[in-house]
């Protein structure tokens, strides 16, 4: 009697899934870098064998900038049995999809959004890698007032994020005696934007707008107009980061001063991911790369750890001791934000070098 073959089954995968805006209106570039940084850090995983020799399994799904979307994402991920949720950029895309993660129990390292209120109450289920807008944007504004400017405009459009950046910079400069003033750039076209910010006497205008349009144009009108010549752009969300700035706006691109999530000087695990990040991107790999990464790297080791249960995963959040791309990572509670929140991401305001576009220079650390 010939023997029995028996086949092994391959180990089942530890799913998990992923948030990133990879369509319009979402911020493609930041969706694609977000995703690179994600995917590295899975295949590195892998390489090393998975947790506990099962491999990690990313479900990707495009959040176009759609809180819906995001919160229709979560509910099909869920159901999918994936252990955890990672990712998205949009701060009101994280918004939705974490108080769907909350409420289904299901745990989401949120890694590149900085809305504070990411949930409207304190909860368990959610950690985020960026830091919250009320610290970086505050970083901002001690940037504006180390460099001389107290009488700053701000050209916004409606949006949760927007109107809660306004408020952290109103009330963080007037004590300071800086203003504010504000100007609406849906109403407003780039040339009478351009008026506006001779009649205010601003020194600075900040792009607290989308990306490409309006915030190319109403760059290229403030750069054309000889009477702003010494005003200051800068763009704090971050619009300047990605490649496609410097390609729209060529020599306009550069002295706009905005927030990098990235220290001075990477240790040897950022060089080399930093290194890795390139290949695959074919580009400079931008802070949201490095976050993605990280995400990973957080969530493997919390698999390891603690298992794949839902609530034991949550229940790890406040153990992490991770070594990330940009420092050791661990979780916390700080007043005023409702998730887990790493208290330590490392905050520059950087700029592209007028004399080398390509080039980022640091002009201010918080």
């Amino acid at each position: 009697m010939s023997g029995m073959i028996t086949q092994v089954r391959p180990p089942q995968p530890v799913k998990i899934g992923a948030l990133a805006p990879l369509t319009r209106p979402g911020w493609v570039e930041a969706g694609r870098h977000l995703l690179a940084g994600l995917e590295l850090a899975v295949g590195e995983v892998n390489d090393a064998g998975g947790i506990g020799g099962r491999p990690l399994e990313l479900l990707v799904r495009d959040t176009a900038a759609d809180p819906q979307r995001a919160a229709a994402a979560v509910d099909e991920l869920a159901q999918l049995g994936v252990a955890a949720v990672a990712g998205e950029y949009h701060s009101v895309v994280a918004r939705a999809a974490a108080a769907r993660a909350d409420a289904l129990g299901l745990p989401f390292l949120c890694s590149s959004a900085v809305l504070d209120a990411l949930t409207d109450e304190p909860t368990e289920w959610v950690a985020r890698l960026s830091p919250p807008q009320s610290h970086g944007w505050r970083v901002y504004a001690d940037f504006l007032l180390d460099a001389g400017h107290s009488r700053i405009a701000v050209a916004s459009e409606p949006s949760v994020y927007w109107a809660s950046g306004v408020r952290i910079l109103r009330d963080h400069l007037a004590p300071r005696g800086g203003t504010v003033v504000e100007l609406d750039a849906r109403a407003l076209a780039p040339a009478a934007v351009c008026d506006a910010l001779v009649d205010q006497g601003a020194t600075a205008l900040l792009l607290l707008v989308g990306f490409p349009e309006p915030a190319v144009s109403i760059v290229r009108s403030v750069r054309r107009d000889q009477r702003l010549a010494e005003t200051m752009i800068g763009a704090p969300a971050g619009q300047p980061e990605f490649a496609e700035w410097a390609t729209l706006l060529g020599g306009d691109s550069t002295a706009i001063p905005f927030l990098r999530y990235l220290p001075g000087r990477l240790g040897p695990l950022g060089a080399r991911v930093a290194t890795a990040l390139r290949e695959r991107l074919s580009e400079a790999p931008s802070f949201v790369a490095f976050e993605g990464y990280d995400t990973i790297t957080v969530l493997a080791e919390v698999l390891r750890t603690h298992g794949t249960d839902r609530a034991r995963i949550a229940a790890a959040w406040p153990h992490v001791a991770v070594e990330g791309t940009r420092g050791q990572i661990r979780f916390s509670r700080t007043p005023g934000i409702s998730v887990w929140q790493w208290a330590r991401t490392p905050v520059q305001v950087v700029d592209r070098d007028p004399a080398e576009p390509g080039r980022l220079r640091i002009r201010h650390v918080g």
